[in-house]
């Protein structure tokens, strides 16, 4: 199962980075389009900082944090190797979301972001949705699945 999460994950970066090149060949930045009006608009925009815009101009901080993060996850992945397959799903969209966004760091000095929602000011990209429902989705995991799939499986093997 980690390989496969991983496999995932990889699709949803060339996904992302698929998604970003076509706003980069195509748009000025700035510039808005209505894609469903009235509900989602597409906008380029250059974020140097984290979620929101925040902390902009420290993108080697993110580069290392991202990076840490990721490699912390992976391992985790690997060494425990849980029984769950929504647990590997979170990590999929997180690693996916991860990793499309540190490669904008890397290659640009910062994200490109292009999701706009009439509702919802700040403009974000595909890799930030992956990585927020990814979180939340990993939560729910820790906080209602993972000790029960433990006791299970310690069950088990204590018979």
């Amino acid at each position: 199962m980690p390989f496969i999460a991983l496999a995932i994950g990889v699709v949803l970066a060339a996904a992302d980075q698929f998604f970003k090149y076509l706003i980069l060949s195509n748009f000025e930045v700035g510039q808005t389009q209505a894609l469903i009006p009235n509900l989602l608009n597409l906008t380029y925009v250059r974020n140097e900082g984290v979620a929101f815009g925040l902390f902009s101009g420290m993108q080697w901080i993110f580069i290392v944090l991202t990076t840490l993060m990721l490699a912390a996850i992976i391992i985790y992945m690997f060494k425990k190797r849980p029984q769950s397959k929504f647990f590997y799903f979170t990590v999929a969209l997180i690693v996916g979301g991860g990793v499309g966004n540190l490669i904008d760091r890397v290659a640009y000095g910062y994200v490109v972001d292009y999701l706009s929602l009439t509702f919802f000011k700040p403009v974000c990209n595909f890799a930030d949705y992956c990585i927020t429902v990814g979180v939340v989705l990993l939560a729910v995991y820790l906080l209602f699945f993972a000790d029960k799939k433990d006791k299970k499986v310690k069950k088990h093997d204590g018979a």
